[in-house]
């Protein structure tokens, strides 16, 4: 399996329900303007304007139009954030998800500078409740622990790394997943059933929530999957293909 994400801008609304969905799925921190300006804000999932001006419309009244693009991570074929990592925390699965171990992970933010799509985040905040919520396995659970009530208790914990919607530490660098705890959980309820497990199954929060049915996610590799059949269609791109990244992040053109 090798999975992707194909990005409809005819449909995207700009409503930024998938930001949202991104922020309380994985509990991204919650940054003030004044921290925001300094470049501090982690936003693992943006919506922006096209051109960025958002002053900037085409059209005349009242037909005025602005468009919008929305930016994840590429999860590349060609990481270039993987060749820098010197300790290795970064580094590309065997289904291509680039992944974030942030037990090793030193904070030298070598990926952020080599991402050219600006899509890794350094966290200069402490966690925003005990360590011990971290643990939780429920929202009962968390809540307990005076963790918010809209916290996503979830986590995935193996091989020394801390992944999913989990509080990241301070000094780490971090970045959409695809929502990889889903993909796990999804896995081992299929395991619990007794049966094989179906791509359809894992769903991202941004997908799921996306009002303008704008998203879709799957194998790119099986022929017959949506996001398969989209990369095909004549308005399909990829941002910046010209570096060699191979994101599997694809747009549709509007029209």
């Amino acid at each position: 399996m090798r999975w992707s994400m194909v990005i409809d801008l005819d449909k995207c609304v700009a409503c930024q329900g998938c930001s949202i969905a991104c922020r309380f799925e994985n509990n991204t921190p919650v940054v003030n303007p004044a921290e925001a300006v300094k470049g501090r804000a982690v936003r693992w999932n943006d919506v922006f304007p096209m051109p960025i001006n958002p002053t900037e419309e085409t059209g005349e009244f009242p037909n005025v139009k602005t468009r919008y693009i929305t930016r994840p991570c590429m999860h590349c074929d060609n990481p270039p954030c993987v060749k820098v990592c010197p300790v290795q925390a970064t580094y590309k699965d065997e289904e291509g998800l680039v992944r974030q171990n942030y037990a090793r992970c030193i904070g030298c933010r070598f990926c952020t500078v080599a991402c050219p799509y600006g899509v890794r985040y350094f966290n200069w905040y402490e966690p925003e409740w005990a360590v011990e919520t971290l643990r939780a396995t429920s929202l009962q659970a968390a809540t307990s622990q005076q963790a918010p009530e809209y916290a996503n208790p979830d986590r995935i914990e193996g091989d020394g790394d801390l992944e999913g919607p989990a509080i990241r530490p301070k000094g780490v660098v971090e970045k959409c997943t695809f929502c990889i705890h889903r993909l796990r959980k999804a896995r081992a309820q299929a395991d619990a059933e007794g049966r094989p497990f179906r791509a359809d199954e894992y769903v991202p929060a941004c997908v799921q929530t996306c009002t303008g049915k704008a998203r879709f996610f799957g194998d790119l590799d099986d022929p017959n999957s949506t996001v398969s059949l989209l990369a095909k269609s004549p308005r399909a791109f990829r941002l910046l293909e010209e570096v060699g990244t191979h994101p599997k992040v694809i747009y549709l053109r509007e029209g």
